[in-house]
């Protein structure tokens, strides 16, 4: 268990080792919400968790990369998965 204290303007520090298990990053938002419990601190993603490998910095650069080499022409399409295989081993 981790422990902040509030500051000024009701401002609190989530400690590193939450951040990262939350996938938390600087200016995501986060729900808060009063329950019997406590006080919940809820990540707000507006990507669905199980999509946000698709807007990494690294896969949206390859999307870049893909996207420019489409646009000049570099890329071919396959009529079936057997033309895609046998051109692997071309």
């Amino acid at each position: 268990m981790s422990q902040s204290i509030v500051r000024g303007k009701g401002q609190i520090t989530i400690p590193a080792e939450v951040r990262a298990a939350a996938q938390l990053e600087e200016g995501d938002a986060v729900e808060v919400e009063v329950v019997a419990e406590g006080i919940l601190l809820r990540p707000y993603k507006r990507v669905d968790a199980t999509q946000t490998w698709f807007w990494m910095p690294d896969w949206q650069q390859g999307e870049r990369e893909a996207a420019k080499d489409l646009a000049e022409g570099r890329g071919r399409v396959f009529e079936s998965s057997e033309e895609f295989l046998d051109s692997l081993e071309e």
